[in-house]
């Protein structure tokens, strides 16, 4: 699978990729909202696991951007933000499912 994954952490970043890579995925990350979505409406994907709070935006109005678009990539998003209305405006604004930070690899 190819997957978008879009986070700031750069450990994180870095820890998680390299585990999806491991595991036979391609996987092109990206710190900011305005170069994965250059990256995002340029390439398929078909996975996209996007952080909310990122340092040049929120990730939920990158979701929207490239919804309207008609991206139809499923989404994942992975943040810290855990208080039910976070999770909602998640999915409305396009996400496929939520994944609260920290969580288990496994």
């Amino acid at each position: 699978m190819r997957l978008l994954f879009v986070e700031d952490d750069k450990p994180l970043a870095e820890v998680l990729s390299r585990r999806l890579s491991g595991a036979g995925h391609a996987v092109d990350c990206f710190a900011r909202c305005s170069d994965a979505e250059s990256a995002w409406l340029m390439a398929p994907y078909d996975l996209a696991i996007v952080d909310v709070m990122l340092e040049d935006g929120d990730g939920r109005d990158l979701v929207r951007t490239v919804r309207r678009r008609g991206v139809m990539t499923p989404i994942l998003m992975l943040t810290a933000r855990d208080e039910s209305g976070d999770r909602v405006r998640g999915l409305d604004a396009g996400a496929d499912d939520y994944l609260l930070k920290p969580f288990a690899f496994d």
